[in-house]
């Protein structure tokens, strides 16, 4: 009994304790939900302010209000806490007052050109480039712009804007320098100089040469942010491949060199062969081109500096500007026939020339005869004169014949042309009255002189072997008849008329006669100062 009373009184007390307990929890849940709506109070607060400060950032941030932080520097000038409106106007009035100390050159290999300040217009192009400035170090959150501000105001920042922006018609100048740089392509060619001792040099050509403007605006706007004078080089490329000068130097051989003698000619006609053939010094014949010797001589007179010597006129040697000329004109002909080019006209003399064999002259004269050749090469030629006291001559220039090729004349006298003798002449017009005046006595114009047919070839070899020959003329050089001049008054009975001096030469009789024996009745009966 005893112990149940004891288990009673102490259910009774674990009963009371517990109501306090509980009573003791709500309390302390009661004074934690008091907190908890506290915390939350405040935490709210602070969103709200820190949501408030942000979008008031924001804000200023669109609409450009903000001012730049302390110890900003554009080109040297602090702008720090102005707007980008103050900073504008302060910058470019600034650059605008320095914008005729600005000098620019560009360089070029050995050329250099400068363009100053004071050629340009007046521009206004950094507006955009103080707003982009402004903006710098702004792009973070609401902390991390306070400590971009907190580092400016520390250390400073400098920022630079380039000249270009107050320049204006900037590529308007550029493009006119660079007019000057750009280049076509131009191939390699040969130089020619037939008076100097080397008289092929080579010309290396040209690859295009374009400008990388890109490039250079930008190296422009870069030099222009630090300095107000800058020197440029102005970046190139070239396009194309090297030429193998080498090669196109070996490309170009003698093909021919041919000579006359003109020793024992007067002065005067010397003059006339030497300025005739200096026509043709220097003369580059493109492939296809046709030349007329008497277009590029041009008339033969004194005021072109041709003398006077003696032509042939009717088969008789007078004197005439420009006599000679055709001793030019045979000396390029054999120099042309030698390299292989086309003849397109040429005539023989009346009267043999002695020095050339038969069929190898080539008459000229400004009124009805002429030589023309073309180039029918694939390549141009090159034509080289030159002359001393003693002879003239010709040397052509082009490319190499096919591999051991070279080419000689061969003449051939068909036959020989027999003349008539002589003709007596009645001088009834009196052009001869002081040599003649009654009959029987004589005066010879000019002696009988034997024709010739004959014919020239060229030969071609390959390693000295006669591979091809053709025939290129076919001439008939007409005999001519002596002429006499007889008086034509009757003497009378009491006078007696001396025997003449003149002997009348009969018909000629053809004898067998060679190349050999015409060359040298040549040289005798047409001595050089008497050649056409």
């Amino acid at each position: 009994m005893k112990k149940i009373k004891e288990k009673q009184k102490m259910s009774k007390n674990d009963e009371k304790n517990a109501k306090k307990q509980q009573k003791s929890d709500k309390n302390a849940k009661k004074n934690k939900k008091g907190k908890g709506f506290l915390w939350f109070l405040g935490v709210s607060a602070m969103s709200v302010t820190l949501l408030i400060g942000c979008q008031l950032f924001f804000e200023n941030n669109m609409q450009g209000n903000f001012r730049f932080y302390e110890n900003t520097r554009i080109n040297g000038l602090d702008v720090g806490g102005m707007t980008a409106s103050e900073a504008e106007n302060l910058v470019l009035t600034n650059m605008l007052e320095n914008k005729k100390d600005i000098e620019i050159e560009l360089k070029s290999k050995d050329k250099s050109w400068v363009v100053k300040g004071n050629d340009f217009e007046v521009s206004n192009k950094i507006q955009p480039v103080i707003a982009q400035i402004s903006k710098y170090g702004r792009g973070g959150n609401f902390f991390q712009n306070k400590i971009n501000e907190k580092k400016f105001k520390e250390h400073g920042k400098d920022f630079q804007i380039s000249y270009v922006n107050v320049l204006g018609n900037m590529e308007e100048k550029i493009e006119e320098i660079v007019s000057n740089v750009e280049q076509d392509s131009r191939e390699a060619s040969l130089i020619f100089k037939p008076n100097e001792e080397e008289i092929f040099q080579v010309d290396a050509g040209q690859k295009t040469v374009l400008v990388n403007r890109d490039k250079l605006y930008q190296e422009i706007d870069e030099a222009l942010k630090n300095s107000k004078k800058v020197s440029i080089e102005i970046p190139i490329i070239e396009i194309g491949e090297d030429f193998d000068l080498e090669t196109l130097k070996e490309s170009v051989v003698l093909r021919s060199t041919f000579k006359t003698s003109y020793a024992t000619s007067k002065q005067d006609r010397k003059n006339n062969v030497k300025k005739a053939l200096e026509s043709f010094n220097g003369m580059i014949v493109e492939s296809g081109q046709t030349v007329s010797f008497n277009e590029t001589t041009g008339p033969r007179t004194e005021e072109n500096g041709y003398h006077n010597a003696h032509i042939i006129v009717g088969g008789v040697y007078v004197d005439g500007v420009g006599g000679g000329v055709c001793q030019a004109s045979t000396t390029l002909y054999n120099a042309l026939l030698l390299s292989d080019l086309e003849i397109l006209s040429v005539n023989h003399h009346s009267l043999p020339a002695s020095y050339v064999p038969l069929s190898f002259d080539a008459m000229v004269s400004g009124s009805y005869s002429d030589l023309v050749f073309r180039n029918n090469l694939d390549k141009p030629i090159y034509i080289k004169t030159f002359a001393d006291d003693k002879e003239v001559g010709v040397e052509i220039y082009g490319p190499k014949f096919e591999d051991g090729i070279t080419i000689k004349r061969r003449a051939e006298l068909v036959k020989v042309l027999p003349h008539n003798g002589d003709k007596i002449v009645a001088d009834n017009k009196g052009e001869f009255s002081n040599r003649v005046l009654y009959k029987g006595e004589y005066y010879r114009v000019k002696y009988p002189r034997e024709g010739y047919e004959s014919k020239g070839y060229l030969q071609y070899y390959k390693n000295g072997e006669l591979v091809k020959e053709k025939e290129i003329r076919h001439d008939f050089y007409q005999p001519q008849d002596g002429i006499v001049m007889e008086g034509v008054e009757v003497p009378s009975a009491s006078m007696t008329i001396p025997a003449s001096e003149v002997k009348i030469i009969k018909p000629q009789k053809v004898s067998e006669q060679t190349l050999e024996n015409v060359k040298t009745k040549l040289e005798k009966t047409n001595p050089s100062e008497y050649n056409p």
